[in-house]
C-alpha cells in the first residue's frame, strides 16, 4: 500500500539495500497557495521531503497537482508559503533573490520539456550560458561545453544552430547545459513528453549516468515508466502531499 511520508526528516531513507547519507535536499512542513483571499488554492500541504546526493526520485501524479511548483520550490524558483526548504545546507526561504540564485547557479542544473534553447545561438554558446552566472571557477568555460558536450554524444555539434537538430538532439543539449556547472541536484521535468521511445530512452539513460556516476541527486517529474522504474524512489503528489509508492 502508498504510504505518506510523515515523520522525522532526521532519518536517512533506505534503497537497493544500502543506507543513503548525505541528504541534499530537505523540505519539511512546505505550503504553496495561489490566489487572493477571497478564493485560495492550496497546492502543496505540509510537505515533507528527503533527497539523498547520488538517488533519483521520480515525481509524479496528475496534471495541476503542484509537481512543477514542488521543483521549483526545491530549486529557489519560487517561495514556499510555509515550511522549511533546505537545498545543501542553505535554508532558501532565508535568503534574498540573489542569494537564491548564486546557490542555484553553483548546485543545480534544470532540464524542462520544452528544451529551451536560445535559437540565435550556437549549442555551444546555449551550454556556455550558465558560466554568466557562476564565480570564481578557473576552467575554460569552452573546454567545460566541449567536455559535456562529448557527454552527451555531441561534440561535433559545437558551433551548429538548435534550429537544425532533432528534439533528441535538442534535449541532450539542455542536458548538456544543466550539467556544465557540475550541479549537485539534477532537476528533470517532463524531459521525455516531447520524444518517442528511443530518444526518450538514451535521454533517460544519459540522466542515469550522471547521477550513479556523477553522483548527481535527480528529482524528475515525470510520467515516463523507463524513467520511473530506473528510480530510487517513486512519489506521487496527490491532494498536496506526497506518497510513496512501493517498487
Amino acid at each position: 500500500m502508498p504510504v505518506e511520508i510523515y515523520g522525522s526528516l532526521e532519518t536517512s531513507f533506505e534503497h537497493n539495500g544500502a543506507m543513503t547519507s548525505d541528504v541534499l535536499i530537505r523540505l519539511k512542513g512546505v505550503h504553496r497557495r495561489f490566489g487572493d483571499r477571497e478564493k485560495t488554492r492550496s497546492v502543496l500541504k505540509g510537505v515533507n521531503l528527503e533527497v539523498s546526493q547520488g538517488e533519483m526520485v521520480c515525481l509524479t501524479g496528475r496534471s495541476g497537482a503542484g509537481k512543477t511548483t514542488l521543483v521549483h520550490i526545491v530549486a529557489g524558483l519560487e517561495r514556499a508559503d510555509e515550511g522549511e526548504v533546505l537545498l545543501g545546507g542553505h535554508s532558501l526561504g532565508r535568503l534574498g533573490e540573489g542569494a537564491r540564485a548564486h546557490v542555484r547557479a553553483q548546485m543545480v542544473g534544470i532540464v524542462f520539456q520544452a528544451f529551451n534553447l536560445l535559437e540565435h545561438l550556437t549549442v555551444g554558446e546555449n551550454v556556455m550560458l550558465p558560466a554568466a552566472f557562476m564565480r570564481g571557477r578557473k576552467e575554460s568555460p569552452r573546454v567545460r561545453a566541449e567536455e559535456v558536450l562529448e557527454t552527451v554524444g555531441l561534440e561535433d555539434r559545437f558551433q551548429t544552430l538548435p534550429t537544425v537538430l532533432s528534439g533528441g538532439e535538442r534535449q541532450r543539449v539542455a542536458l548538456a547545459r544543466a550539467l556544465f556547472a557540475v550541479p549537485s541536484l539534477l532537476i528533470c521535468d517532463e524531459v521525455t513528453a516531447n520524444l518517442d521511445d528511443e530518444t526518450a530512452g538514451e535521454i533517460i539513460s544519459l540522466i542515469d549516468r550522471a547521477c550513479r556516476e556523477e553522483n548527481v541527486a535527480v528529482l524528475a517529474v515525470t510520467h515516463d515508466k523507463a524513467m520511473v522504474r530506473l528510480a530510487d524512489r517513486q512519489l506521487r503528489l496527490e491532494g498536496g502531499r506526497l506518497i510513496e509508492e512501493k517498487k
